[in-house]
């Protein structure tokens, strides 16, 4: 004979889900920045290098816990929309989680922003997030 619906119910409830992840917390003073291109630079051609700079941090591999480190991403044309969730990868969330500082993009002509976020070993933003100031820059 099945069992009646409220059991079902009950035993749902003694059920336990992981609470979301802690964020890791950033170090007092971490700042990240673009160090090229500079904030209103325009760019001929549309491929170019983006270095990325990191201060009272450092840079470890995606994948890798380490106290005080991150890696790179770069959110090209948006903005980081919610820091308590691995930022996604597509086409405007690049990551960088071999390690890498720089990068060689190409981007179609117009205005585009950038900012620099970075994220611990399993892409999360740090508590506070550590970013960039966003710059923009045009491409012609």
């Amino acid at each position: 004979m099945p069992r009646p619906l409220p059991f079902l119910f009950a035993a749902l409830a003694l059920v336990s889900f992981p609470a979301a992840a802690e964020r890791e917390a950033a170090p007092e003073g971490a700042r990240a920045y673009i160090m090229w291109p500079k904030d209103g630079a325009v760019i001929d051609g549309g491929k170019f290098w983006v270095r990325m700079g990191l201060q009272n941090m450092g840079v470890a591999p995606a994948g890798i816990r380490r106290e005080r480190t991150g890696h790179h991403h770069l959110l090209i044309d948006t903005d980081l929309t919610n820091p308590d969730e691995p930022i996604p990868s597509d086409k405007q969330h690049l990551h960088f989680g071999g390690g890498q500082t720089e990068a060689r993009l190409e981007l179609p002509p117009g205005r585009h922003t950038l900012l620099m976020v970075l994220g611990d070993a399993d892409h999360v933003p740090h508590n506070p997030p550590v970013t960039s100031p966003k710059i923009t820059i045009t491409v012609r």
